[in-house]
């Protein structure tokens, strides 16, 4: 079995919850490995000259050590030497655990230790589009030995929404409730989470987007009864328009992985999206994104009543669509 003692796992990237994630496991094959490792955790930015020889010297108390240094990217210019020739030859004692937030600060310190052998480096970056959010879901949960498809992923981060650390622990409740190997899809995912408000927000402007303005006149309603935020259906509202306006722009024959890449949606929206602008013109999408944002300035303006702007918005929005 490899040991973690005398090698330096450097955690980088801007997904707070994965590093901090990988952290734990990291200190945990630690203590698996030697129980009575004694854990030091420091943050870089106050370490002064000298300070990381001692936080990586021998412990008193256990034959091993373990040492996590978070905050990299603020480590002083004075330290980063010590901690280069630390990396050059690492105690055989010592499990060493970096942690660098993400961006450029401290990148000349990360590309001196990515040479250096003892160093092994996991990358973990935020999603950033929804078919990127519905991706890890896939992976998160294909890790916990279930599957899902991509409908099922995308709906479950439209119901939970894109925190990562929120996302994570409805995967796990998914799971936690199907036998090992079980497929998790959308009528699932609906049952746990098709209450939560931004779900709501996404059904009306499907159903409002798509001519369908009976659905999406009684969904509103509904939502203000359940005292879904206005501005969960604005948003909704502006975000399926501006995909639509993207769609519009796409090239003649791109692929849907291509056309979902280029605007940041899941490839199973794109057939779905490409029937909705058969109904759409360029001066209708303008008009309905002009009432979206006005209904978003009249409901996070304190709006005397916030439901007429909602219910406007939507009757604006389907009589900016083409009839035939």
């Amino acid at each position: 079995m490899a040991t973690a003692f005398g090698k330096i796992l450097l955690i980088t990237g801007n997904a707070e919850f994965l590093a901090d994630r990988t952290r734990r496991q990291a200190l945990k094959a630690v203590t698996g490995e030697h129980p009575e490792c004694q854990i030091a955790e420091s943050s870089a930015s106050g370490l002064q000259p000298g300070e990381l020889a001692g936080l990586t010297s021998p412990s008193l108390f256990s034959d091993v050590s373990a040492l996590v240094l978070t905050d990299l990217q603020d480590l002083p210019e004075a330290a980063q030497g010590e901690l280069l020739a630390y990396a050059a030859e690492p105690s055989p004692d010592i499990a060493v655990v970096l942690v660098h937030g993400g961006g450029n600060k401290g990148k000349g310190l990360l590309d001196k230790l990515r040479k250096v052998g003892s160093v092994s480096e996991v990358k973990l970056e935020q999603p950033k589009y929804e078919r990127d959010h519905a991706r890890w879901v896939y992976t998160e949960i294909r890790d916990l030995g279930a599957r899902i498809d991509e409908e099922a992923a995308t709906l479950l981060v439209a119901s939970v929404g894109q925190d990562l650390r929120a996302l994570a622990g409805a995967a796990d409740q998914l799971v936690a409730n199907l036998e090992r190997g079980a497929e998790i899809s959308a009528s699932l995912v609906r049952q746990y989470f098709g209450g939560r408000a931004d779900v709501r927000g996404y059904e009306i402007a499907d159903a409002a987007i798509g001519g369908r303005i009976n659905v999406a006149l009684e969904q509103a309603r509904w939502a203000e009864t359940a005292k879904v935020a206005p501005v969960l259906i604005t948003a909704a509202f502006a975000s399926g328009l501006r995909s639509l306006a993207k769609l519009s722009g796409v090239p003649q024959g791109m692929r849907d992985n291509e056309v979902a890449a280029h605007i940041g949606a899941p490839p199973f929206k794109i057939r779905s999206m490409r029937q909705q602008l058969r109904f759409w013109e360029q001066d209708g999408l303008a008009r309905a994104i002009e009432a979206v944002a006005q209904a978003d300035l009249d409901v996070k303006g304190g709006a005397a009543d916030p439901g007429f702007a909602i219910e406007r918005m939507v009757l604006q929005v389907a009589a900016a669509r083409r009839r035939d």
